[in-house]
């Protein structure tokens, strides 16, 4: 008995050969606690704010940045007009991974005329007018994508703003009329690129200002959704922590 007592006095040892006291709380580590909670809490705070301030903005956030590619699409040229050729090279530049900026399917601006064909390109210019031709003083310059792309981000702006005076009676476009609607865009598309026939810029507004109206009627009430619901959780998360920093 006297053995079994000496060995459990050995193990609970500390390295310094003498028995270590239980362990208890300090001042210190209370404070250290009480801070971590207050953090955690302000963090929880801090994420509730942006939930709820991304749920009431999410729309206006949308058609800002709409309007912002569709509006610097059209600066680029302008910038060309009025001697800012290296800024408006580099928003022709940034807009490439958009599209593919042929200049017989975009728009112009401060020329002889709002739209070319690649025939009436090559014959101003004297030879074939290359892919990314921007443009010159006498023909203009190109907008920074092709027309077919200014009437698809239209339509987003368009419904967009429209979106934010009616939202509350705007329901989603049922996915028959949106898949009906982008049928027009995409044969006129794939027979313009297998080379059947050749679109103009009618059929390019046309199909691609359906599309972009399609898509957005279709997606924002979904997206409306998905944010209310977003903000009622995160209101309900608010309350509930609120309540209990009032009963603690």
């Amino acid at each position: 008995m006297v053995r079994r007592q000496g060995t459990r006095e050995k193990e609970i040892r500390g390295s310094a050969g003498y028995l270590e006291e239980p362990w208890r709380a300090t001042e210190q580590d209370l404070e250290s606690e009480r801070r971590f909670g207050l953090g955690s809490r302000w963090l929880i705070r801090c994420v509730h704010r942006f939930v709820i301030w991304i749920t009431r903005h999410w729309l206006a956030m949308f058609n800002l940045a709409v309007g912002m590619v569709l509006g610097l699409a059209w600066l680029a040229p302008w910038l060309m007009l009025h001697g800012q050729a290296s800024v408006g090279q580099l928003l022709y530049l940034a807009y490439r991974p958009l599209c593919h900026q042929l200049p017989e399917r975009s728009f112009f601006l401060g020329g002889e005329r709002p739209w070319y064909t690649f025939e009436q390109l090559s014959a101003a210019l004297g030879y074939d007018a290359p892919a990314r031709y921007v443009g010159n003083p006498q023909l203009g310059y190109k907008v920074a994508f092709c027309e077919r792309d200014v009437a698809i981000f239209a339509g987003y702006l368009l419904m967009g703003l429209l979106f934010a005076l009616f939202r509350r009676r705007i329901k989603p476009l049922p996915w028959q009329a949106l898949l009906a609607a982008t049928l027009p865009l995409a044969i006129d598309g794939t027979v313009q690129l297998f080379g059947l026939a050749e679109s103009n810029w009618q059929r390019r507004i046309a199909t691609g200002l359906l599309f972009g109206l399609a898509v957005t009627w279709f997606a924002l009430p979904w997206i409306q959704r998905g944010m209310a619901e977003a903000q009622e959780i995160a209101l309900r998360s608010w309350k509930e922590e609120d309540a209990h920093d009032g009963s603690s």
